[in-house]
């Protein structure tokens, strides 16, 4: 041994941690560069359901706490503290849009999505909408960013509400916000 104290990454470290470095807003992860501690037995579900060691976190102020400090890498995600960083897996996108607001029409329209832990995003520019087909069955999974790199799978019901919106430009069947359109499918591919 090097004489180095030995990290054990903990759900409970984390949480003193996050508290301690929360104000006000998101903490500034981008500022923090402590070493990989390890894998957390934690992990998202495509519902959106934060799992410790196998058991739902049932409190929504934890699994808040917990969200505002979760950073990606790739196709990594951690839960990053000033003093560590902890993996955690997440199944396909750490929130959920449960619902969106519409304001204005065509070009104007401004779509603002609400995620199933309170955050919001305006769709357009900063925050863009993407659709996935799965290769096999062509079932879409549509997404919009949240923040840092962070999407929201966007649910059914919404995705749906979504389609009535849409419309046709240069051979594409999308949606406008913010300024920007953004395609949900080739219109060739629509029955």
């Amino acid at each position: 041994m090097s004489g180095q104290n030995t990290v054990t990454p903990t759900a409970d470290g984390l949480i003193e941690a996050a508290k301690a470095a929360k104000t006000r807003g998101t903490p500034p992860l981008e500022k923090w560069n402590p070493e990989f501690c390890g894998d957390l037995d934690m992990q998202i579900k495509r519902d959106g359901t934060w799992f410790y060691q196998g058991t739902p976190i049932g409190r929504i102020e934890l699994v808040k706490l917990f969200a505002s400090i979760l950073w990606r890498e790739g196709d990594d995600y951690f839960l990053k503290s000033p003093v560590e960083k902890v993996g955690i897996t997440v199944e396909d996108a750490p929130f959920v849009a449960v619902d969106f607001e519409v304001e204005g029409e065509g070009k104007a329209q401004q779509l603002r999505f609400l995620t199933n832990l309170g955050d919001v995003a305006e769709a357009g520019p900063e925050h863009p909408i993407r659709v996935v087909r799965d290769e096999e069955t062509g079932e879409p999974s549509p997404y919009v960013l949240v923040r840092r790199n962070l999407e929201a799978l966007i649910d059914r019901k919404s995705f749906y509400r979504l389609v009535d919106l849409g419309v046709h430009r240069d051979g594409w069947f999308g949606v406008w916000s913010g300024g920007e359109f953004f395609g949900i499918i080739p219109s060739e591919d629509l029955p």
